[in-house]
């Protein structure tokens, strides 16, 4: 049988099942959301008049969820014009629409009785075929099924999403005994190629995967800092970013889980586990004195962490008070932040002959060894385990990614000096002589199978850059970008300067990439795997140019940049670029111009230099003026008016989109434009939309004139400038300039309508950009972003 999924159920609508609705909703599945009926009216209700039988206090639940997602931060939706796919309901009224989707997601209270319950309902008016599963966290997925039908059971498995659904890329999917193959293997392609989903097969065990592991060390975590007299500052200080760890460290974490929900999720395995095990599961008794105190961490404002002002405090561990957070500072922390690298970093630290290693020791090791000791329980492979922990709880390196940073052999000899049980997956690693659990193979990926090596599978849609170039290498490369070869004709560009800042060095690249494609390939693409696509121009170098009076060598650079951009347009085959994360300034300025967009779903993408006193340089105003004409539909009169206020506002305001969608909705994409809901399939998806072009036939836009508003059209511009500045609302200099932006957008002073070069735009674009670079005022602004990493308002 053949599945699909075009429409879809959440059954719950709390925070994890109108989040799970809503990411549904952004990938554009119509979703019904159902919940229970209230048993009492509240005040509000009562002064309307409404009864329990209205409809709108029988949907009050799942409609009150609806509200909430257009105010939750992060934003579960990326649009919220989403929230016309979301429709709600009621258990009661509504259970038989069921039958109308492809999957019903059940996402109620962490109680099995309950969910049996409401699965014999649910199997009262499903169709044969539909796929049903558990948003569970832990309880067994095959007691849930326990007195189903043979076609409920087979369609039925666990799909445990990790909040926030959005933005959390682990999905834990787990069979059951009687879960038919291919709706496990249908449901782990769509939920990589359509949920955008990195997913992990586990097994029917407490707590699956990810929180059996993440929860134990934690746990771990806890119970050494009270042992051994750290702090809770201390701990988060070197259990963070430091050994390749969220901000968010250990207990801040807990804050933002939630303690109440943490000890929830702790029981569950306490009550399945026997022994020492057990034992570990068992939250000492300072976490349980909070919960009973309601300190529950972020969302009752206190836990092991509460702000006071501006001032954040660490609770004391035996006073129950605030004090001032405390963090650890040792020669082997200075040292590890000077060495290359996590693994060696993390290897420095946990060997230290200080408090540090200490503590980091006396957690690796006994996280290690349980990890060890659960390969082939809670999941078949190490790469799932330490794909869940990457994913789930955002390590940089999974468990055992971590054991071969620090030495496999070497850890061992000190875990069983210690008298440190090994776990027997470990000994016939060692026993035959190898020395970790992941190597390359013929430039591939493999890992330890428990008896030999095995190629890591890989989907053929992620492309994993260092892996590749290590394999294949590059056909040119400089300080800031490489050109390679990614087959089939198509080569790709990659920025890796710091922070993927434009610079000389790019803008040379480009050049050559233009004329390499043009002369040998079907089409490139310009896209990276750094931490943002590109954060704009290289700030430090205008800077000091402009401190040094150096114009000469900013036209320069300026110019250089802008005929970059012209070749990215006119190139003879077609340009994809493919943005993801923070893709501002001159980011956006290389993505504008090109024959296509191949965006990540998740993509911050915005004109954003007023933030350092400037106006975009490298063509970004005309760019950003074309992109909105060509988003009117043909026949359509164009009220050029009506765009250049747009274009004006949307860069005047530093508009920056918190999704493609939202990209799109600001005219930075258009609709032929394309967005890749898995990030590790973006540049196959910009591979594949460049082919296409080129099988098409492409051909690359011809130069027109381009009609502007001029001097009426400024004026117009300025009024609502002017207006914030009588107002207070924006300074002299935020003033000035809004008026050299304008000046820009319109075109200058000539009529109404008049037909302009693209060079003479770009022309009036450099001089406005070279004239406030000057400025002293522009110049600070630049200074304090540099310094402070925010914008001054001057």
């Amino acid at each position: 049988m053949s599945y699909k999924i075009q429409k879809a159920a959440v059954l719950g609508s709390g925070v994890m099942g109108s989040g799970i609705a809503a990411h549904l909703a952004n990938i554009g599945i119509p979703t019904l959301i159902l919940d229970i009926v209230p048993k009492e009216l509240t005040k509000e209700e009562e002064a309307k008049g409404l009864t329990l039988e209205h409809p709108a206090v029988r949907n009050r639940f799942a409609n009150g969820a609806l509200q909430k997602l257009l105010k939750q931060k992060p934003a579960p939706l990326t649009s919220k014009k989403n929230l016309s796919l979301l429709t709600v309901g009621n258990f009661e009224d509504d259970l038989d629409k069921l039958q109308e989707v492809d999957w019903i997601i059940e996402v109620v209270v962490e109680n099995l009785q309950v969910k049996q319950n409401l699965f014999e309902r649910v199997e009262a008016v499903r169709k044969n075929g539909s796929i049903i599963s558990s948003n569970t966290s832990g309880i067994s997925v095959n007691a849930m099924v326990e007195g189903r039908s043979e076609d409920f059971k087979k369609h039925f498995l666990g799909t445990h999403f990790f909040n926030p659904p959005r933005y959390l890329k682990l999905l834990e999917v787990i069979p059951t005994e009687h879960t038919l193959p291919e709706v496990v293997s249908f449901m782990k392609n769509f939920a990589e190629d359509v949920l955008g989903k990195g997913v992990v097969i586990g097994k029917d065990t407490p707590n699956f995967v990810a929180n059996r592991i993440g929860t134990y060390g934690l746990l771990i975590t806890l119970r050494e800092m009270l042992e051994r007299g750290y702090s809770v500052g201390e701990v988060d200080s070197i259990t963070g970013p430091l050994i390749g760890r969220p901000k968010s460290a250990t207990f801040r974490t807990l804050d933002v889980v939630g303690l109440d929900t943490f000890l929830h999720v702790a029981k569950t395995v306490y009550d399945q586990t026997t022994g020492e095990e057990q034992q570990v599961f068992d939250v000492p008794d300072l976490m349980k004195k909070l919960v009973e105190n309601g300190w529950l961490g972020a969302k009752s404002g206190q836990g092991f962490f509460v702000k006071k002002g501006k001032d954040i405090f660490e609770i004391d561990a035996n006073t129950l008070e605030y004090v001032p957070v405390k963090s650890l500072q040792t020669p082997s922390i200075e040292m590890a932040k000077q060495t290359k690298g996590l693994s060696n970093k993390v290897k420095t630290l946990v060997y230290a002959k200080d408090r540090v290693g200490e503590l980091l020791w006396n957690i690796f090791a006994p996280t290690l060894t349980y990890s060890a000791q659960l390969m082939g329980e809670i999941a078949d492979t190490i790469v799932e385990i330490d794909n869940a922990m990457k994913w789930g709880f955002g390590w940089t390196q999974g468990p055992f990614e971590m054991w071969d940073a620090i030495g496999v052999k070497q850890s061992v000899e000190r875990m069983e000096a210690e008298g440190r049980e090994i776990p027997a997956f470990v000994k016939e690693l060692l026993a035959k002589n190898y020395e970790s659990f992941y190597k390359e193979i013929d430039g591939e990926l493999a890992y330890f199978n428990g008896s030999e090596y095995e190629k890591v599978p890989v989907n053929e849609k992620a492309i994993d850059l260092r892996r590749y170039k290590k394999k294949h290498g590059v056909i040119k490369s400089n300080s800031g970008a490489s050109l390679i070869d990614l087959g089939d004709g198509i080569a790709l560009l990659e920025f890796h300067s710091k922070s993927n800042a434009i610079g000389l060095d790019i803008i040379q690249k480009i050049n050559f990439a233009i004329d390499e494609v043009e002369a040998n390939y079907k089409g490139l693409v310009i896209g990276n795997q750094g931490k943002n696509f590109c954060v704009g121009a290289n700030l430090g170098m205008i800077l000091l140019e402009a401190q040094d009076d150096n114009i000469f060598e900013l036209d320069f650079t300026i110019r250089a940049f802008q005929k970059a951009m012209r070749r990215i347009k006119y190139s003879k085959v077609p340009v994809v670029a493919a943005p993801f994360g923070m893709t501002l300034g001159g980011g956006s300025e290389v993505c504008l111009p090109a024959a296509h967009i191949q965006a990540s779903s998740e993509t911050y993408m915005g004109l954003v230099e007023v933030g350092v006193g400037l106006i975009p340089g490298g063509g970004g105003n005309l760019a950003l003026y074309e992109k909105f004409l060509k988003g009117i539909p043909n026949g359509v009169d164009i009220d050029y008016q009506a765009i250049a206020t747009k274009v004006f506002e949307t860069i005047a305001l530093a508009k920056t989109s918190t999704s493609a969608e939202e990209a799109r909705e600001n005219n930075f994409l258009n609709f032929a434009d394309g967005v890749s809901v898995n990030p590790d399939h973006l540049l196959y998806d910009a591979k594949q939309a460049a082919l296409a072009l080129y099988e098409a036939g492409y051909k690359p836009p011809v130069p027109k004139k381009i009609k502007v508003v001029g001097a009426p059209g400024y004026g117009t511009l300025l009024l609502g400038a002017e207006g914030m500045f009588q107002s207070g609302y924006i300074s002299e200099h935020d003033l000035k300039i809004a008026k050299k932006l304008a000046y820009v957008i319109a075109g200058g002073l000539v009529p109404y309508g008049t037909e302009v070069s693209e060079e003479y735009l770009l022309n009036l674009e450099k001089e406005a950009f070279l004239q406030l670079v000057a400025d002293p005022k522009s110049q600070a602004r630049m200074q304090h972003m540099l310094i402070k990493g925010k914008p001054l308002r001057n």
